[in-house]
C-alpha cells in the first residue's frame, strides 16, 4: 500500500494533537479521486477536525472556511492539504499560489510552514519536484516518506544541500505513530 502526503499530515495531525493542540485539518486537495476520504479517515484516527467540500471544489474555497472555522474554534492549529501533482503543472502551481494569498490575507500573523511530502522511493525525479515547487512557493522543510522499506532516500542529501532545507520528518511505516523527527546521525547511519 502506498503512502505519503495524506498520511504525513495525519500523522503530523496526531503528534500535535497528543502535544495537547486543537488541530484543524483542511482537504485542499480536491482533485485527486479520494484525497478527501482517505484525509478523513487520517483526521478521525488523530481526533481532528476536517474541513471538506466536494471533488473538484476550489481548493482556495476550502483553506478560506477552514481558516473560518480555526478562528470560530481557536485551534491552534490548521494544516493544509494541497494538491501534490496534476497533469497540468501550471494549473497546480496556480492553485498554490491562490492557496497562499488566502493564507496570507485572513492569517497574516500566523507563523506558516510549508513543507513538502517526498517519497524515499522516487529517487532523482524528488530534485525537480522540489525545483518546481520552490519556483512557486517557499518551502520550509522536507518531510520524506516511505523509509521502512529497501528504499534509503539518498537523494535527499543532494536536495537538502543544494536548496538548505531542513528534514523535519520521516514516516517509517503506516501506523499513526510511525513518524519520527528526523535525526541526521540516525539518516547517515542507516544510509551507509
Amino acid at each position: 500500500m502506498a503512502y505519503g502526503k495524506t498520511t504525513s499530515i495525519g500523522k503530523i495531525a496526531n503528534r500535535l494533537k497528543q502535544d495537547g493542540k486543537k488541530v484543524v485539518i483542511a482537504a485542499a486537495d480536491t482533485f485527486r479521486a479520494a484525497a478527501v476520504e482517505q484525509l478523513e479517515i487520517w483526521a478521525n484516527r488523530a481526533g481532528c477536525e476536517l474541513v471538506k467540500k466536494e471533488e473538484g471544489s476550489d481548493p482556495a474555497s476550502v483553506v478560506y472556511e477552514a481558516i473560518q472555522i480555526t478562528k470560530q474554534k481557536n485551534a491552534d492549529v490548521l494544516i493544509c492539504d494541497t494538491a501534490g501533482r496534476l497533469h497540468n503543472k501550471k494549473y497546480l502551481m496556480d492553485e498554490l499560489v491562490k492557496i497562499k494569498t488566502v493564507i496570507d490575507k485572513e492569517l497574516p500573523q500566523a507563523s506558516k510552514e510549508v513543507l513538502m511530502v517526498l517519497d524515499a522511493t522516487t529517487g532523482q525525479n524528488a530534485i525537480q519536484q522540489v525545483k518546481a515547487f520552490k519556483e512557486t512557493v517557499e518551502i520550509n522543510g522536507l518531510i520524506l516518506t516511505k523509509l521502512d522499506g529497501t528504499a534509503k532516500g539518498g537523494v535527499i542529501v543532494g536536495i537538502v544541500h543544494e536548496n538548505k532545507m531542513p528534514v523535519k520528518f520521516v514516516g517509517v511505516g503506516e501506523k499513526i505513530d510511525d513518524m519520527e523527527i528526523f535525526n541526521s546521525e540516525d539518516f547517515v547511519k542507516a544510509l551507509i
